[in-house]
């Protein structure tokens, strides 16, 4: 039986492991086909591909941040040309507002008495300070990292919870695309993309992607729902794998590993190779990196 995880993340965003080290564990995790989705950059790639091993097929993919009625979405992308221009020039003003962002949360911090330094989160993210042109994207995790580090928190999801989540005293709002002109974007560039971890849009009331809103999304092109998320219990895998269903698209699965933030758990959802096939079928932009 063919293993497929379309969603895992690097040190090039919020993992904790290079893109090799990524490739390796996937190995290790008996994975034949990991997409590395890195949010709002394809940085990692090229690393990548150069460490895909005979037997593994590498996706090129990038997770991008949107947003619809002050909650976030997110679309796991791929296969798609990261020079067209619509996508590009988005990306760069995304990975631009998450530095400011990050650089505004630091000061909020330093103001409310937590001593973290944005040359320490810079450091943390494997980051520059030419945010317009690093490949590095600079988010939460990171900053969480140093207040940790800081002693102001256990953990990095203590750090969320008491000073950068959604509401929380050193949060700040960043930039981020429509979820509907996103699918348009990455379609455009020749990709194809599933609506990552649905029933968990960070600010939502209800904490669940609205169904009208993913209707809309389809209509766009999107190609499959994430319903197979570690984050998702049976209700909720149940209910989204219906929705799939009856929007017509597919239904991806993906462990969402960022290393040992998540525990390294490669693999531990999986996508049905019949579904994977389908869903990259549209695919125009680049080709799929096989080891």
């Amino acid at each position: 039986m063919t293993r497929i995880d379309l969603h895992s993340h690097s040190s090039v965003s919020d993992g904790t492991d290079t893109p090799a080290e990524v490739l390796r564990e996937a190995v290790a995790a008996g994975l034949d086909v990991l997409a590395l989705t890195d949010h709002d950059t394809v940085g990692g790639i090229a690393e990548a591909a150069e460490h895909v091993p005979p037997g593994l097929t590498l996706v090129p993919g990038m997770e991008l941040s949107c947003a619809h009625a002050g909650s976030s979405v997110h679309l796991v992308s791929y296969l798609f040309d990261p020079d067209a221009p619509g996508l590009a020039a988005e990306l760069r003003r995304v990975r631009s507002d998450r530095a400011s962002r990050a650089e505004e949360m630091v000061a909020k911090l330093r103001g409310l008495g937590v001593d973290v330094s944005w040359e320490r989160v810079l450091t943390i993210a494997g980051a520059g300070r030419d945010e317009y042109a690093d490949a590095n994207t600079i988010g939460r995790p990171h900053l969480a990292r140093a207040i940790v580090e800081a002693g102001a928190a256990r953990d990095v999801q203590d750090a969320f919870d008491r000073w950068i989540g959604s509401g929380g005293p050193a949060y700040a709002a960043r930039y981020a695309l429509d979820p509907v002109r996103a699918v348009e974007l990455v379609r455009e560039a020749g990709g194809v993309c599933s609506l990552a971890h649905p029933a968990r849009a960070e600010g939502a009331l209800n904490g669940a992607v609205p169904i009208d809103l993913v209707e809309r999304m389809v209509a766009a092109g999107l190609g499959g729902i994430e319903a197979d998320h570690p984050s998702h219990n049976r209700a909720q895998t149940k209910e989204w794998r219906g929705v799939a269903a009856d929007l017509g698209v597919v239904v991806t699965g993906s462990s969402d590993d960022h290393g040992s933030l998540t525990g390294h758990r490669l693999g531990c959802r999986t996508t049905a190779p019949e579904a994977f096939e389908e869903l990259v079928a549209p695919a125009t932009g680049v080709s799929l990196i096989r080891g």
